[in-house]
């Protein structure tokens, strides 16, 4: 008797954590984009996870979304830095409207996100910092020993925006591997 309670105490419970992690993939982190991301994350050398945590935070996997500041598409990608980063990767027509084409934006999103890794050395809460609030600021706020203790890591990042930016992004990175990594 004890031990049939056992057993059905395990497979309601592993009912109930397996739904658990298929509602989780499904409706709140799930893997859109798959071939774009796949094919420029490689291309790039990136983290496929940190490029598609990049994508939540930025727009919710809403190829159409705009930023009261401008900035465009799935990974959020500002008029300035897509006529930057398609002349980079070969596009040579370039109009600000060509970011809400998904591929196109998750190209030039991975580019830049490279860009960032190889100033920043591989160090993805600088790149992250960079990539929301510039990458001239968290130059400079390496260069401030108010800021950074050996100029190559950040103790303290001056703009709240951005530290919420970088531990969100964080976060939801950890919760990508979690339920996709095999």
């Amino acid at each position: 008797m004890r031990f049939k309670k056992i057993i059905t105490f395990l497979i309601i419970f592993l009912i109930i954590y397996f739904g658990a992690i298929f509602i989780m993939k499904k409706y709140f982190f799930p893997i859109k984009h798959e071939s774009y991301v796949e094919k420029y994350s490689e291309e790039y050398n990136l983290d496929k996870y940190l490029v598609y945590s990049v994508i939540k935070v930025e727009s919710n996997f809403n190829g159409k979304a705009e930023s009261n500041k401008g900035a465009k598409g799935l990974m959020q990608i500002m008029d300035f830095t897509g006529e930057w980063g398609a002349r980079e990767i070969g596009v040579n027509y370039f109009l600000p409207s060509m970011l809400f084409d998904e591929e196109l934006n998750i190209r030039i999103g991975t580019w830049y996100l490279n860009n960032l890794m190889q100033e920043f050395d591989n160090d993805v809460d600088l790149v992250l910092a960079a990539y929301n609030g510039g990458s001239g600021n968290v130059n400079k706020w390496l260069s401030d020993e108010e800021y950074s203790e050996d100029g190559k890591t950040l103790s303290i990042i001056p703009f709240n925006e951005t530290k919420k930016y970088v531990d969100k992004v964080n976060i939801i990175n950890k919760i990508y591997k979690y339920l996709y990594e095999k």
